[in-house]
């Protein structure tokens, strides 16, 4: 789906030495995190097994909302270890093994914000989302133009905002069961070389979302 050249980073080394040490920050503003929680709240069901795939030490999960369990993952520790939604955590280069230690079809939602810029392989990444779904179950992968920029892969880095989207559905569209991908967006007013210098403007917005669908019955 990429070829080779797309997948690298202007910064080689292992993303693990990158994400040694914690960042006690937000990625996006405000809007934006009220845009993807108000999501969260609308697509999760109460009570639902939640997989947050490179979380971190912030939760954008609603908070008047009960989930039976929230298995989180990420690349440090500390980060996740001060993120109170997680009942649980497990760390993991997926750039190194896309394989996840979890088993099939035990999640109703799988949550990935902010991050799937950074995958090197993500068709494999998304082939493993879509195995711990449950038939029914949806991934929502979120996104805004922020990224650190010598560790997204060369795809992302040169693509526009709309390329980017396109980029993501091809991803859901890689593995066979997906349904077809929503997008839901919210762009800035402001162009995005302003941006680049700082001048303001809020966060673009974009979330693509894709449900595991039920596997076919044949006909008798």
């Amino acid at each position: 789906m990429l070829h080779p050249e797309q997948r690298t980073k202007l910064d080689p080394s292992s993303d693990t030495l990158f994400y040694d040490y914690p960042r006690f920050v937000t990625h996006v503003d405000d809007g934006f995190i009220q845009q993807l929680t108000d999501l969260y709240r609308a697509r999760l069901r109460p009570g639902s097994r939640i997989f947050d795939m490179m979380s971190s030490w912030v939760s954008h999960l609603p908070s008047e909302v009960d989930f039976e369990w929230v298995e989180g993952h990420g690349m440090n520790e500390a980060e996740l270890a001060k993120n109170s939604r997680l009942n649980h955590y497990f760390l993991q280069n997926l750039n190194e093994n896309p394989q996840l230690p979890l088993e099939d079809q035990s999640f109703d939602a799988v949550l990935n914000t902010v991050s799937v810029q950074y995958l090197q392989y993500p068709e494999q990444v998304f082939a493993e989302i879509y195995r711990v779904l449950k038939p029914g179950g949806i991934a929502i992968i979120s996104f805004s133009n922020r990224m650190f920029y010598q560790k997204a892969i060369a795809a992302w880095r040169d693509g526009s905002e709309a390329q980017r989207v396109e980029l993501v559905k091809r991803y859901f569209q890689s593995v066979p069961g997906f349904g077809k991908p929503e997008v839901v967006s919210q762009q800035s007013s402001v162009p995005p070389f302003m941006q680049m210098l700082g001048m303001g403007g809020a966060d673009p917005f974009y979330a693509v979302i894709a449900e595991r669908q039920e596997p076919l019955v044949p006909s008798s």
